[in-house]
């Protein structure tokens, strides 16, 4: 089989592909054919070396990745050969919040899914939603259940309820997306107008580009008329939590997902007694949630947002071009 193999710090130019032996799965392990991986920003922190959890040297980089069972080990029971699954970021990690126990994870102190196969314990399999294409389903794992996470895991969202979603990236779609699943409005907050057209298109109910509305957050406090939104996907880090703490409600949440602004933060007194909400770091999702999430998928029909499709002859191209960030929706690799 040909597998990509890459090291942490060793950037996009340190990605190399292999031949190597097509292994065999043992006790509770199953051999999937991977048919689609998409990629995430973990990927790009573990090239430029400050991903905060153990990398193994010589990975087989990538988390997400969807493709069909073709062998099983002894004892395996959660599938069968022909099964299209996804694979579950953290398989240790079944139900129940995030522990350290559970941190062993695809792409990262294990071995990931940028391969022609990959050998899975049986706990990380997810069987896919029936309606989904395998590139479609590749991109559930990472970005997908930390959304499905960030609306339900801490106070569940309900519906009329108000999210407010940050940028284009591939957490913030897909919690728009789930957000309207809820039945709840959702508030988006983009760069560009053209942007703009496109969330309303997927369903905002209303976007503030935050370009031309730098204090976004008056703006939010004005389309609800002065009560805030009940739940912010926090993506921003430094460069938006202060104004999220000025745009959520009263006992509100604040699901903190990531920090795309490396800058160092420096959040005034006032904005955090101003206020009276939870914030909540957000670690992907655990396997139970994955399977709630693709139910409601599944129920609603709803499709993932791809930006574009590469070969997996050209992966290293499908990296660099995440990196430029331009895109609207996943970067999704897939096998012919």
């Amino acid at each position: 089989m040909k597998s990509y193999r890459a090291n942490l710090g060793g950037g996009i130019d340190g990605i190399v592909m292999r031949d190597e032996a097509i292994p065999s799965p043992g006790p509770h392990q199953i051999l999937v054919a991977v048919r689609a991986v998409s990629l995430n920003a973990r990927e790009l922190m573990i090239l430029q070396g400050y991903y905060p959890l153990p990398v193994k040297p010589d990975l087989i980089p990538v988390s997400d990745g969807a493709g069909e069972v073709v062998a099983i080990g002894d004892g395996v029971t959660r599938v069968k050969i022909g099964d299209r699954i996804a694979a579950s970021i953290f398989p240790r990690w079944i139900d129940g919040p995030f522990g350290w126990d559970y941190s062993a994870q695809l792409g990262g102190s294990l071995d990931g899914m940028l391969s022609e196969y990959a050998l899975l314990p049986e706990d990380a399999a997810v069987q896919i939603p029936p309606h989904l294409s395998y590139e479609e389903a590749a991109t559930l794992p990472c970005a997908a259940v930390t959304a499905w996470n960030a609306l339900s895991g801490g106070v569940p969202l309900l519906p009329g309820q108000t999210v407010l979603t940050q940028g284009s990236g591939g957490v913030s779609l897909f919690a728009l997306q789930l957000a309207r699943l809820f039945g709840a409005r959702v508030i988006a907050t983009t760069s560009s107008d053209d942007k703009a057209q496109r969330l309303t298109a997927l369903g905002a109910d209303a976007v503030i580009n935050y370009r031309t509305t730098p204090d976004w957050h008056a703006c939010v406090r004005e389309m609800t008329g002065g009560r805030g939104v009940d739940v912010i996907v926090e993506v921003g880090g430094a460069g938006t939590m202060e104004q999220s703490l000025k745009a959520v409600a009263l006992s509100g949440q604040i699901s903190q997902v990531g920090s795309l602004d490396k800058s160092a933060a420096s959040i005034g007194i006032a904005a955090l007694s101003a206020t009276v909400t939870s914030i909540r770091r957000i670690a992907v999702g655990n396997r139970a949630q994955f399977l709630a999430m693709n139910s409601a998928i599944a129920m609603h029909g709803l499709r993932p947002v791809i930006d574009s499709v590469f070969a997996f002859e050209d992966a290293v191209e499908a990296f660099r071009y995440y990196a430029r960030g331009e895109a609207f929706g996943k970067i999704v690799i897939r096998h012919d």
